[in-house]
C-alpha cells in the first residue's frame, strides 16, 4: 500500500513558520514517502500556486493521495449551502488537474438554526448534487468520519447508502471514532467495504480531569494527540480489516500531537511502514 502524509500534520508549522504547500511537499520528500494529502485551506492563491505545485511533485516523484476539501453543508440559506457546494465542485476540478481521484469531504457542522434531522436532510441533499459532478469527472468523494453528523461508522453508512451513488465512499479516520465514544476497531469493521481512504491517525486517553488543552469526546473523556501505534487505537487491527476486503488505496498519516509536528508525522509513518511490513 502507499504512504503519504497529510498536510494538516503540519498545520503548527503552517501558522508559527509559515510552512507553505512547496515547503509541505519538500518535506514528504525528506522523508522517503510515496505522496502527500493536500487541503484546500493551505493555499494562499490556488491558480497562481498548482503549477508550481505540480512541477515541484512530478520533480519529487510524488503522487498526490487525495485532496481535502473543507466543506459543512449545514446551511439555513440555499444561496449558503450552494457556495459550499460550489467549494466541492472546486475540489473536485483541483484534484483532477493534481491527478489524485480522491476528495476528502465533511458532512456538516451542528447549527443553532437548523436541527439535526433537517442537517441530516440538507447533507443529503447536497452529497446528491456534488455526486452527480464526482461522477461525471471520475472523482471519489469520501466522507470523513468527523463531527456529530457523520462521527460515527453507522452514521457515515447511512449517508453512504442514501446518496446511493459508487463515487461516494468513505475517508476513515482511525482516531476521530474515540470523540464519538466509538470503539475504533468495531467501526473499521463496519465501514471497512467502503473505504476510498486512510488517514492513518491516534489518540491517548488522558482522563476527563485532565485540565491542559485536549479532544474532548461525547460523553467528556478527555483525548490528546499522539504518534501513530503509540496511542489507544490498535493499527494493526484496522490493517488486517482493510487487507481483508483488498483495500488497495492510500495509507495517510494524520498527526495531532503536542511534539513537535515534523518529529511526530515521521515516527507515525515509521510505526505504518512496519505494521505494513507484518501483514
Amino acid at each position: 500500500m502507499k504512504t503519504s502524509v497529510s498536510m494538516y500534520s503540519l498545520h503548527k508549522h503552517t501558522v508559527t513558520e509559515g510552512l507553505d504547500v512547496f515547503g509541505f511537499i519538500e518535506y514528504a520528500s525528506s522523508i522517503g514517502l510515496d505522496g502527500v494529502e493536500l487541503l484546500d485551506m493551505y493555499w494562499k492563491d490556488v491558480e497562481q500556486e498548482l503549477p508550481k505545485a505540480k512541477l515541484l511533485l512530478s520533480e519529487k516523484n510524488l503522487m498526490v493521495s487525495a485532496y481535502d476539501v473543507s466543506n459543512n453543508f449545514v446551511k439555513s440559506s440555499e444561496g449558503e449551502r450552494k457556495m459550499e457546494i460550489q467549494k466541492v465542485f472546486n475540489g473536485i476540478d483541483v484534484a483532477k488537474k493534481l491527478n489524485t481521484n480522491v476528495v476528502r469531504i465533511f458532512s456538516g457542522d451542528i447549527s443553532e438554526n437548523v436541527s439535526f434531522e433537517q442537517g441530516k436532510s440538507l447533507i443529503i441533499e447536497c452529497l446528491k448534487e456534488c455526486a452527480s459532478y464526482a461522477e461525471e469527472q471520475g472523482i471519489i468523494l469520501a466522507i470523513e468520519n468527523h463531527g456529530y453528523f457523520a462521527g460515527r461508522s453507522e452514521q457515515v453508512i447511512e449517508l453512504i447508502e442514501a446518496v446511493g451513488s459508487t463515487h461516494v465512499k468513505s475517508t476513515l479516520d482511525t482516531g476521530n471514532f474515540l470523540l464519538v465514544d466509538e470503539d475504533p476497531s468495531h467501526a473499521v469493521t463496519a465501514l471497512k467495504k467502503y473505504v476510498a481512504h486512510v488517514h492513518f491517525k491516534d489518540f491517548v486517553n488522558v482522563g476527563k480531569e485532565y485540565e491542559g488543552h485536549a479532544f474532548s469526546s461525547l460523553s467528556g473523556d478527555k483525548f490528546l494527540g499522539t504518534v501513530a501505534g503509540e496511542g489507544k487505537v490498535n493499527l494493526h487491527h484496522v490493517m488486517q480489516e482493510l487487507k481483508s476486503v483488498q483495500y488497495k488505496g492510500w495509507l495517510s498519516v494524520e498527526y495531532e500531537g503536542t511534539d513537535d509536528p515534523k518529529i511526530g508525522a515521521e515516527k507515525s509513518v515509521d510505526n505504518l511502514r512496519q505494521i505494513v511490513e507484518t501483514m
